[in-house]
């Protein structure tokens, strides 16, 4: 077995474990006050009261539950049922998706909680950007957050792709139509299908392409549109390309339409020299 793999799933169940166990103490705390009042409400002649003849015996309902000489009798509500929305959703605003989808498998209760749109608005803020906190998306945050993260899966491909010069893959990869369009970093571009298929065959038989990682990968999705901007780093020297990367949605997929990376000049031997460098 894979240690790492272990280690997460291990990492998500005792995250997932802990709130459980916090939201059992809150639901304890609310079980106790509910029997404080009960109780309190067995003096003051409510007209939810019931007593016995001579005040032997005396049942008390209290907000739909069943009191007997002080003692609740269960009606099939669990103690995660009694708390208010807000505090499970506060609980669950500490998990990540892996936990998320694996607690929504438990039970019906847990389902519910889980689809709540406050917490996949959390979720969003927290995995991808906080920039976007006055959006409303249309479908929902659980909808907005299944489809920005399916676009962050397709970006990420395509540098893969780049990375380890997959021809076939690439082709693939753009959308076939003479609309979609590719601005290299030697500020030449190129407009359809075939063109822009053809600068990457000649870029990938070309021998020195640089390694490279990115960061500050930032995602906007806009029902079957959405677009990628990102630095990515040349792992030799310094400097950096800016990114725009453009996909459209068809038939549950999405492909690319536009790519733009911004030039970059490299100084090379004490900066009496310039080089263009190419991812």
């Amino acid at each position: 077995m894979d240690f790492a793999l272990f280690a997460a799933d291990y990492s998500s169940c005792l995250v997932a474990l802990l709130a459980t166990v916090f939201c059992l103490i809150l639901a304890s705390a609310v079980i106790f006050r509910r029997v404080e009042l009960g109780l309190s409400c067995s003096n003051c002649g409510s007209p939810m009261e019931e007593r016995g003849i001579g005040g032997v015996e005396m049942t008390v309902q209290v907000n739909g539950g069943a009191w007997e000489n002080g003692v609740e009798r269960q009606t099939g509500a669990s103690m995660m049922e009694q708390l208010v929305p807000e505090i499970t959703t506060h609980a669950l605003s500490y998990l990540d998706y892996p936990s998320i989808c694996r607690l929504s498998m438990t039970n019906s209760l847990m389902r519910k909680a889980a689809n709540d749109d406050n917490v996949w608005k959390a979720l969003y803020h927290k995995d991808f950007t906080l920039e976007q906190d006055s959006v409303i998306p249309p479908n929902g945050w659980k909808a907005y957050y299944a489809a920005t993260r399916a676009v962050v899966t397709v970006n990420a491909e395509f540098f893969r792709i780049v990375r380890e010069r997959l021809l076939q893959a690439m082709c693939q990869f753009w959308l076939h139509a003479d609309y979609v369009t590719c601005f290299r970093a030697t500020g030449a571009s190129f407009s359809g299908y075939n063109a822009v298929v053809g600068i990457w065959k000649r870029e990938f038989d070309w021998e020195n392409v640089a390694d490279f990682h990115l960061q500050e990968v930032r995602v906007r999705v806009l029902s079957n549109m959405a677009w990628a901007t990102m630095k990515v780093y040349l792992d030799i020297g310094t400097g950096l390309f800016n990114v725009t990367n453009v996909y459209e949605l068809h038939n549950g997929r999405w492909y690319m339409v536009h790519h733009h990376s911004s030039n970059l000049l490299r100084h090379e031997g004490g900066g009496h020299g310039q080089q263009p460098v190419h991812v």
